[in-house]
């Protein structure tokens, strides 16, 4: 279906790439041309920061803003110590609610370089849905909410299908999991005003209750619009790299770590990241992503240093990109690459390089660092490396050691 906006928002999320599916595109359209309108975003707090599988979603928050309208932020304090079930095999490790609120406050900093908190009519809100969510009375919550909804109908969401389907236990707990969210959909209208929740593409079946929650108890319209589930052209889900989930916060995945993760993207991914996750104008976008040979990699560090400049800020995204020309035209060292600084204690009598590998960030475990030992996928000063038993004393470190796992993951440790 062609579908031809009106609203800068909904013009946006569909040149850029960012819509999958929307309940009600013209309803909602027509809403945003009226005015102000709020939309929301749940995230549960089930790590100290999101990662770059968030950054969608925070952008079509950050597009929101910029076209007029009022994003809010709703930390899932209460649903997190339910666990959302969507597409997961196993029931997620409950949280204290002291590791819940660490959590929120390490998740908060992102968001305030993404969009604005200010008093303005389209300045965002942070809200935590434990406001409503602690204090519900179950006879009364079961008595007002839960009436409305059919199991049969919860039974057929995708989502739960698919694990009934592997015959894997869904718990009691998770499948309340989708009440509580279309509850925080109704509280959120009811308080806020709120007329739109986004979410990935898996969230549909919860944002459908949601909407049909809202009109049975308040009567009121409310739209959802999903953003696809993101995968690279090679099939990996978008926001993990060969060591892990690439994290928004600093001191869980340094700049430079983001900034490399951005420029060794797929060629073929390119055009679509800078729509998705830059500003850029989608011509300029799309001219980027069209270069071939040896020039889509300057595109490559245009996205980098673009996505990096959002999230770290432009010095952040300037030092990585001098430090990887540093280390991949010159051999050198550069100022900005993660570092590991030993002791003397630390390093004793010697430290064996397998050890040095794990603790740099190169390899998650020592079989891991002896395999890439063994494959020839690590040097040493930029020398191959093929003794996993090597040993490093205090003498050798008397200059910092440049480790690389392949042609693009470098680490440096030095002795304090």
């Amino acid at each position: 279906m062609t579908y031809h906006p009106k609203s800068d928002f909904m013009r946006v999320m569909i040149e850029r790439g960012f819509l999958a599916d929307c309940t009600d595109y013209q309803g909602l359209d027509e809403a945003l041309i009226k005015g102000v309108v709020p939309g929301y975003i749940g995230f549960d707090a089930t790590a100290k920061s999101l990662h770059v599988g968030s950054l969608i979603q925070i952008m079509m928050l950050r597009w929101l803003q910029k076209t007029g309208h009022k994003p809010i932020t709703l930390m899932g304090g209460g649903t997190t110590k339910v666990g959302d079930p969507s597409f997961r095999a196993d029931e997620r490790p409950l949280l204290t609610p002291a590791q819940i609120d660490d959590n929120i406050d390490g998740i908060k900093q992102v968001f305030a370089k993404y969009i604005s908190y200010d008093d303005g009519d389209t300045g965002a809100l942070m809200l935590n849905n434990a406001e409503w969510l602690d204090g519900l009375n179950y006879l009364d919550f079961l008595r007002d909410i839960g009436r409305h909804f059919s199991v049969n109908r919860m039974l057929s969401f995708e989502s739960v299908k698919s694990r009934l389907d592997r015959e894997q236990s869904l718990s009691f707990l998770e499948f309340n999991y989708m009440i509580l969210q279309a509850y925080d959909f109704l509280e959120l209208n009811r308080r806020y005003g709120c007329l739109i929740q986004f979410g990935g593409s898996d969230q549909w079946g919860n944002i459908v209750n949601g909407i049909d929650l809202t009109r049975r108890v308040l009567d009121h319209q409310i739209f959802g619009l999903t953003s696809p589930l993101l995968t690279t052209s090679d099939g990996k889900k978008m926001g993990k790299s060969a060591d892990g989930a690439v994290w928004l916060n600093a001191d869980m995945r340094s700049p430079y770590e983001f900034w490399q993760f951005w420029r060794n993207t797929t060629d073929a991914d390119v055009g679509r990241f800078l729509k998705l996750y830059t500003e850029l104008p989608v011509e300029e976008c799309d001219r980027l992503g069209a270069l071939a040979g040896s020039e889509i990699n300057d595109a490559k560090i245009v996205l980098a240093n673009e996505v990096t400049t959002l999230c770290h800020g432009a010095e952040a995204a300037a030092a990585a990109e001098a430090t990887a020309r540093e280390v991949f035209e010159k051999g050198g060292i550069g100022d900005d690459l993660p570092t590991v600084t030993l002791t003397s204690e630390d390093i004793g009598g010697g430290i064996s390089i397998v050890q040095l590998i794990v603790r740099s960030g190169l390899a998650k475990t020592g079989k891991e660092a002896k395999r890439l030992i063994a494959e020839n996928g690590a040097r040493i000063d930029d020398a191959p490396l093929t003794d996993a038993g090597l040993m490093i004393d205090a003498g050798a470190l008397s200059t910092p050691i440049k480790l690389s796992a392949g042609k693009k993951r470098h680490a440096l440790v030095k002795l304090g």
